[in-house]
């Protein structure tokens, strides 16, 4: 498979992860409780839709069609967000759950972006590295606003007293269940390690 293949592989899985996240940020600003975090989501929905803007243009340069491709990955993480939103937390806490699921979806995008912009300049796309990075630059000034917008709602968080323990959901007992799998599976690996 040439790089450029694989490069149109990766940004049909970069537009499929932005056009989920059009859909998915309005329930997150929706559901976050402090103002702050609202705003930033409500924000940065609008800059999502531009980076679908500039992706789409990507693909216009190269003359290809940017459907094709499935973003599991996103789906993914926009899911544990959604558990975010799911969960019984209150206050600060439960924004403190969006954070988390905010910053790995930023995470995720950054890491994309910057595999796509590689490939791009190894094959002379200027055009492309440039929308790409006007991209990244995004995800990553959004990374940082949740960050510091964090701070306060993560020592807010903090203060607040432990709620007792209740039961868990058929949803939470089948995640602990794959996590001891997990566990599990990766043990004899972390055995050699050890070794």
């Amino acid at each position: 498979m040439a790089l450029k293949d694989v490069l149109l592989d990766e940004l049909r899985d970069m537009y499929s992860a932005e056009n989920q996240l059009v859909k998915a940020l309005p329930k997150l600003a929706k559901g976050a409780k402090n103002p702050t975090l609202k705003q930033l989501f409500t924000a940065h929905l609008e800059e999502t839709k531009g980076q679908v803007e500039r992706l789409k243009q990507v693909f216009a340069e190269l003359e290809e069609k940017p459907t094709g491709q499935h973003c599991n990955g996103m789906e993914g993480v926009i899911e544990e967000g959604k558990e975010a939103l799911e969960k019984d937390e209150t206050g600060a806490s439960f924004d403190s759950g969006l954070i988390g699921a905010a910053l790995r979806t930023e995470h995720y995008e950054i890491a994309g972006y910057q595999a796509c912009i590689a490939m791009a300049k190894t094959l002379g796309l200027s055009t492309a590295v440039s929308l790409l990075t006007e991209n990244m630059n995004e995800e990553l000034a959004a990374a940082n606003k949740i960050t510091a917008a964090a701070q306060p709602i993560l020592k807010e968080s903090a203060q607040q007293p432990e709620e007792p323990k209740k039961p868990k959901s058929a949803k939470e007992k089948y995640s602990a269940q794959k996590s001891k799998e997990d566990e599990k599976k990766a043990a004899p690996d972390l055995k050699k390690r050890a070794s």
